[in-house]
């Protein structure tokens, strides 16, 4: 006569009482309770595998419910039957999930083995900006492939206040695990069909003439910045250039009147000369242990030498918000007294100057560095050199007169 089938229930577990000793219950199938003298009670699969006899734990009672240890259980079972051992897979699994890198260790795996390879040093550092202030603190030690669609949706959130941060945090962190599905360090990337919560706009902004006068004559001289900041936004004036290539000048870039700035370090990726003006030169000086706008970094090489380097392109922007911030909040006569602009938007005045001064866009785009497109890139090869030196020198007459020097 066969035995009836002993099945568990919730009333019958919970009602298990310490004793003495340890003792065991089972359901059948391995299908285990252990209940300790201190009134711990475990959940097990004993089972045999490869004829050696295994205790895989399933967890603990009632954290673990009845329901949830059946589910290992039967999963367990299933693999023992398929002839895989659950406790070297657990094993196994917690090895890797060890292993497993963090959200800070996945973005230097990308800064290592593709930013640093692909993209300019500028915009490396932007990254390593945008990711240390706003990233870091909120995901930094998760295991990267923890983070789920609802984490970044929550993320993107803390910034809808600020449409651009919110949308270049976006690009950025979707890149970097678009990146670990490409390396197969994860299998999927949770930014997939995540959007901007905000929408960004287009930016328009051109100082006008007064404007450039008033930051040229009053605002930048009284401004609480460093003179290097102070001379960068003069030369973005007078060239047209992006602010992280005007920042990372170096000595060996300028020969003469031409800056070379390396395709290195050129967001077209391709070797692009600037012609440089009588001002622009004064302003320019002496460079400074190889660098025009010298930042020390506190560190030394192995002789003991202080190691050089410029000052970042983000110094910039913050010097000016700084600038408007402080004298909105406190009316001070020394601070920045026209309308909000960022380094681009003197980017953008000089394009427009130098239309108003009768430049075709053709000559416009090889003044800017723009990147050639479509059958001109293949085709035109000619550099325009006689054409930007003729556009530049106009242009620095141009702002002496607005500025009266």
């Amino acid at each position: 006569m066969s035995r009836a089938k002993f099945v568990f229930t919730d009333t019958m577990i919970r009602k298990l009482r310490p004793e003495s000793s340890e003792y065991r219950r089972s359901e059948g199938n391995g299908f285990t309770i252990r209940v300790m003298p201190s009134g711990f009670k475990t959940w097990l699969y004993l089972y045999a595998f490869e004829g050696k006899r295994r205790c895989l734990n399933l967890g603990q009672y009632p954290e673990v419910t009845l329901e949830t240890a059946r589910t290992k259980f039967e999963d367990a079972r299933k693999a023992v039957k398929n002839g895989i051992d659950p406790i070297a897979s657990a094993e196994q699994a917690a090895i890797e999930r060890r292993s497993a890198p963090t959200v800070i260790e996945l973005f230097e795996d990308y800064m290592r083995r593709h930013a640093k390879l692909n993209k300019r040093e500028s915009s490396c550092s932007e990254d390593q900006r945008l990711f240390r202030a706003n990233v870091e603190p909120v995901w930094g030690k998760i295991k990267a492939a923890d983070i789920r669609k609802r984490d970044c949706v929550e993320l993107l959130d803390r910034y809808t206040d600020r449409p651009a941060l919110c949308q270049n945090l976006l690009s950025l962190m979707r890149k970097v695990y678009n990146f670990a599905v490409e390396k197969d360090v994860l299998e999927r990337s949770p930014f997939l069909g995540v959007r901007s919560p905000v929408k960004v706009e287009s930016r328009t902004r051109v100082l006008t003439e007064e404007e450039v006068r008033e930051l040229w004559t009053n605002a930048l001289p009284d401004a609480a910045m460093s003179e290097d900041i102070k001379r960068v936004v003069k030369i973005l004036l007078l060239t047209g250039q992006r602010v992280g290539e005007v920042c990372g000048m170096t000595a060996d870039e300028v020969v003469g009147r031409w800056w070379t700035i390396p395709a290195e370090r050129s967001k077209s990726k391709t070797i692009h000369r600037v012609y440089l003006t009588d001002t622009v030169m004064d302003i320019l000086g002496v460079p400074t242990n190889g660098f025009y706008f010298c930042s020390p970094t506190n560190k030394f090489d192995a002789n003991g030498n202080a190691i050089y380097t410029h000052i970042k392109n983000n110094a910039v922007a913050l010097a000016l918000r700084r600038s408007f911030k402080k004298y909105e909040r406190q009316f001070e006569n020394k601070k920045i007294k026209i309308e909000r602009f960022t380094p681009h938007d003197l980017r953008r005045t000089v394009s427009t100057f130098l239309a108003m001064l009768g430049c075709s866009d053709e000559i416009n785009d090889a003044v800017l560095g723009h990147k050639k497109i479509g059958i001109v890139k293949v085709y035109n090869r000619h550099k325009y050199d006689s054409e930007k030196t003729e556009a530049l020198k106009r242009l620095e007459l141009k702002l002496l007169s607005i500025i009266k020097l």
